[in-house]
């Protein structure tokens, strides 16, 4: 492989962007459709994010117009890429897939823009495809490396036994996963997911990430899962995953995580599910780095459907350091203010920045979109720094990167 692209590649590539921008969702979604004729390839991807409503087209979407516009600037996307290799590597995508990608992807451009695709732009972006998929494939197989061979690492799929079944909340329970062969497990990074291999009767193979709720113990995994309405993997976990319930798990993945050794304030700020991650590190740092200051912000609806409050409190309790705030948005009858959350109403604007230390702060954010398109645009004009702003969501990030 060449180590940079040709001139005329960059020229070729840069004069599809219009063309890009008209039709990159058609292109995108044609590209699926090839792809997942294939019932292995079909298998490898999260279809609840597939579809006309799906998030994933339009990721993909966005990401190969990112792409062709920055082709000749691809330092830019160098947090995408990681990001890319990190879901890459939960789902076990290897060499041997990237080829039907290629082959999907040049016939859905030729097949959309028809004439206008020409044999010189079909080769233009065959060639742009193959220099990013070998900087992909090159980083995935370093990842991989470092995850079968750290202490408790594993390769490809791994089964772990349910040990326990904790409710946290109306809509919250947690699972207490250990791995069912008894060796030890590699120890994760605050912050990290596991992707999960989830066999459901009547069903091909489902795969989802969960993030871990837990600091690294190299014992057990704990998982905090939604019940989300109509959730083919959320509600089969509900139903079904009971103690005993062994489940096929890759090793933990995700870019978003907490530094090993933190060097400046840190705030974590969640909505709803999102406090999962943020709890994995609020114990990390109450365990570990008891000095530094945090201070954790959560929303929620209600006192039944806020998750690990208790747990959350007794962390703070023990560590000056560390602040908690709750905010519910719709507070029951039978709630009280000071006892049973903070303040009323959700998490605004104006009360991070007068409660939060934005110039100094690292800042922490996971939720659902709305909350951390909101966050992050905020912070961001505030003169929060792109490398202070960390955020993790669950779903492709186009909304996010957009903004």
């Amino acid at each position: 492989m060449s180590e940079t692209l040709s001139e005329r590649t960059i020229a070729l590539v840069k004069a599809t962007v219009p063309a890009l921008e008209a039709h990159g969702l058609d292109i995108v979604h044609e590209m699926y459709a090839r792809m997942f004729e294939n019932p292995e390839i079909r298998d490898l991807f999260n279809q609840s994010h597939h579809g006309d409503t799906g998030s994933q087209p339009r990721a993909l979407a966005t990401a190969i117009l990112a792409y062709g516009a920055n082709i000749d600037n691809l330092g830019a996307l160098a947090p995408a890429v990681e990001r890319i290799t990190q879901k890459h590597v939960g789902l076990q995508i290897l060499p041997e897939h990237y080829p039907h990608v290629a082959e999907a992807l040049l016939g859905a451009i030729k097949h959309v823009l028809g004439d206008a695709a020409t044999d010189d732009i079909l080769a233009a972006w065959g060639e742009a495809y193959w220099f990013l998929a070998h900087i992909l494939i090159a980083r995935e197989e370093r990842i991989y490396h470092e995850l079968e061979t750290a202490y408790g690492g594993w390769s490809g799929w791994r089964s772990f036994t349910v040990d326990q079944v904790v409710p946290e909340s109306s809509v919250i329970t947690s699972f207490i996963l250990r791995p069912t062969d008894g060796k030890p497990i590699i120890r994760h990074k605050a912050g990290q997911y596991l992707t999960f291999w989830l066999e459901i009767p009547g069903h091909p193979p489902v795969k989802r990430n969960y993030s871990i709720s837990n600091a690294a113990n190299g014992e057990y995994y704990r998982i905090s899962v939604k019940r989300e309405p109509h959730g083919l993997a959320s509600g089969w976990l509900h139903d079904h995953a009971t103690p005993g319930t062994v489940l096929k798990v890759a090793p933990p993945a995700g870019e978003f995580f907490l530094p090993v050794h933190p060097e400046r304030p840190v705030v974590l700020l969640s909505g709803g599910v999102g406090l999962t991650p943020m709890v994995a590190m609020l114990e990390t740092i109450a365990e570990r780095h008891p000095g530094v200051p945090v201070h954790y912000i959560h929303g929620t609806h209600n006192r039944e459907t806020h998750a690990m409050r208790d747990h959350v409190r007794s962390l703070a309790g023990r560590q000056s350091a560390i602040r908690v705030t709750d905010f519910h948005q719709t507070p029951l009858a039978g709630e009280a203010a000071g006892d049973d959350y903070d303040h009323p109403g959700i998490i605004t604007e104006e009360w991070l920045l007068e409660n939060t230390p934005v110039g100094a702060a690292d800042y922490y954010l996971c939720g659902p979109r709305p909350f951390l398109r909101a966050a992050v645009a905020m912070l961001s004009l505030h003169g929060v720094p792109a490398d202070r702003i960390h955020y993790e969501f669950f779903g492709p990030a186009d909304e996010l990167l957009a903004a």
